[in-house]
């Protein structure tokens, strides 16, 4: 049984020692809300509905596995747009399949504007979410109409309150289907002045008695290019009191950081900007092949003879294979992609390395190697004899025999600066 107590958005108490990290694999949204400008590349800017970039499902898997081994206090993967998980309900349903299998030990959530779970209760529960939240800004569509531009059902839009209805509809009906298949719930209000503030404890009480276990109050973040660019940002002034008020009725958030689509980290310190570049590079990363023969071994080297040379300064790679006898030949020498592409540069690479089993250098950095991986390209960071290194790879035998005592940048082997080819 997974300990629920250890999601840092639904227990202060863990939130010093637990971390989450929200996968960005669902772009579009079903509904526009009046306080939203969902912006992609801004890794300073910390609000809902901003990422550095859009994940696929076998991305996030490979993503995840990055963020762990950079910060194992991670207890919570989850998904939060930067549009809304159901509205890509196929992307995050696959996500949540492939984290299930990789990483069951972990607490998965996702968050929601509600319009489109109901299809999918039975599913997500299966799958092992634990937590979910749905954004509640009004209960009086008259209200909501305010908030909310338009909301898409299918192929159908529909605009003020007729929309604030249909969405109210859908999100009572999320709440009450989560509670009876035992999911924590947590409601987002968003607190907006002259709009809805005086009916925020409203939501509480509507929420509260279809079984909602936290209600989160967020004062909305004024965004340019929206209808509330120009809404003064609430102070303590008013939540304060909204929080004290709602907390008769509902237990009450009061350490939200207002999170971004792809969150990493503790909640008191985040780590989006330090993984950034991981992000991006899982981005780049394409589906392997596994029916590709990879009858070749590609070796960067500067003569010919030993494996001495860094994967970011070859020009060209020698391209090794066996002939009819089991005896090493040298088949070609293939053109390395130019250099300053940043990912580009190594998914360029693993195409260009595709009928390859592995890669041969002296040292190699953490980008490249995370592609060539993903692509089913082996990259060893070895020296010695090429012969030596071939015999282990097509033979059999122990590859760590060979490595180089010099596998770093600074180190050895590379003439760069320093900063890792990747």
């Amino acid at each position: 049984m997974k300990d629920t107590t250890k999601h840092p958005c639904f227990n202060k108490e863990t939130a010093g020692s637990c971390g989450r990290v929200h996968l960005p694999v669902a772009p579009k949204c079903n509904i526009q809300c009046n306080y939203c400008n969902r912006k992609y590349d801004c890794v300073n800017e910390s609000r809902p509905g901003v990422t550095s970039g859009v994940l696929k499902p076998f991305q996030a898997a490979e993503y995840m596995d990055k963020v762990l081994a950079k910060e194992p206090r991670i207890t919570v993967a989850g998904i939060a747009g930067p549009g809304d998980p159901f509205a890509n309900a196929e992307e995050t349903l696959e996500t949540m399949r492939l984290l299930n299998e990789k990483h069951p030990q972990l607490l998965f959530c996702l968050s929601s504007n509600g319009m489109g779970i109901l299809p999918h209760l039975d599913e997500i529960a299966e799958l092992g979410v634990s937590h979910v939240t749905i954004t509640i800004s009004a209960v009086d569509p008259a209200i909501g109409a305010k908030i909310y531009s338009w909301v898409k059902d299918g192929k159908i839009v529909y605009r003020g309150e007729q929309g604030a209805k249909v969405l109210l509809k859908r999100q009572l009906a999320a709440i009450k289907g989560l509670k009876e298949r035992g999911i924590v719930v947590k409601v987002n209000s968003i607190v907006i002045p002259g709009v809805n503030e005086d009916h925020i404890p409203e939501v509480a009480k509507v929420v509260s008695e279809l079984g909602a276990d936290i209600q989160n109050m967020i004062p909305i973040k004024p965004t340019a290019d929206t209808p509330f660019a120009d809404v003064k940002e609430p102070g303590h002034e008013i939540i304060g009191p909204l929080r004290k008020e709602a907390g008769k009725i509902i237990e009450q958030m009061t350490h939200c950081k207002r999170c971004r689509a792809d969150a990493v980290g503790l909640l008191g310190d985040d780590k989006s900007a330090s993984l950034c570049g991981t992000l991006k590079a899982c981005s780049e990363l394409k589906p392997i092949d596994i029916k590709a023969p990879r009858p070749y071994v590609a070796v960067s080297t500067r003569e010919g003879m030993l494996i001495n040379q860094h994967l970011g300064e070859a020009k060209e790679f020698h391209i090794w294979g066996e002939d009819e006898s089991g005896n090493f030949k040298l088949i070609e020498k293939r053109k390395a992609p130019r250099s300053g592409c940043g990912p580009q540069r190594w998914a360029d690479l693993a195409a260009t390395l595709k009928d390859c089993r592995a890669v041969l250098a002296a040292a190699i950095g953490e980008t490249p190697q995370m592609l060539l991986e993903e692509n089913g390209i082996t990259p060893h960071i070895v020296s010695g004899f090429i012969e030596d290194a071939l015999n282990v790879i097509y033979k059999g035998g122990n590859i760590e025999a060979l490595k180089g005592r010099r596998g770093s940048i600074a180190d050895a082997c590379c003439t760069g600066t320093g900063t890792k080819c990747g």
